[in-house]
């Protein structure tokens, strides 16, 4: 059978939809558009926006047991999970167009950057302090937005390996692929509510073709 969109609305002209009218997610989508305006990633070349993107239809599809405002809430912290990290957005802007719910959710995505230094210097210690929040702190909303976000970093590694195999490392600033594969396996071992989810298996399956078992 067709998966068709439903919808309560009548069909209208794009053109014509006023801002009163867009919800949550929609602001989301928009303002992650334009906080990445101009960005690619490192890795493809691909635009940045592809990403959250992809994040955001990630967490769609493991927050079906949320309520509807839960639910909308991840999906939207998704689409912005790195405008904090990586734009200059603010956490008071932030808080103001979308709410402490979604600030907190995408706040459990940000890394402590250290500008100060070179992130080559830093890299071991931020993903330690994700790892660490993962497996000690995380509600069940947080590990969503950041479940989404490393699935679709795999999807992105396991698709250039395939491509080019370990030249791939070089693009990243820390080289050692057994650094990455500590960092991505680590979710597995530290994310077992999301066992038996089909994104999950996925992401058991690409970190395993990738990093070996």
């Amino acid at each position: 059978m067709e998966n068709k969109k439903t919808t309560s609305k009548s069909f209208h002209d794009p053109a014509n939809v006023t801002e009163e009218q867009l919800s949550l997610l929609d602001r989301a989508v928009i303002f992650a558009v334009k906080a990445h305006t101009g960005s690619f990633r490192k890795s493809s070349g691909t635009p940045y926006i592809v990403h959250p993107m992809e994040a955001a239809s990630i967490a769609a599809a493991v927050s079906c047991g949320l309520s509807p405002e839960e639910r909308q809430n991840v999906i939207a912290a998704a689409a912005l999970h790195d405008v904090l990290e990586d734009t200059g957005a603010t956490e008071e802007t932030v808080e103001a167009l979308f709410g402490k719910e979604v600030l907190r959710l995408i706040k459990s995505d940000s890394e402590k950057k250290r500008p100060e230094l070179p992130s080559s210097e830093t890299w071991q210690i931020r993903k330690e302090e994700t790892i660490d929040f993962v497996k000690n702190r995380a509600t069940l909303d947080e590990k969503m937005v950041i479940f989404a976000d490393k699935l679709s970093n795999m999807r992105s590694i396991h698709q250039d390996y395939r491509r080019i195999g370990d030249e791939l490392w070089n693009r990243f600033n820390v080289k050692d692929k057994a650094k990455h594969g500590w960092y991505y396996k680590s979710f597995i071992e530290n994310m077992k509510e999301f066992e038996g989810e089909p994104a999950f298996e996925e992401y058991k399956e690409k970190c395993a073709e990738v990093f070996g078992e």
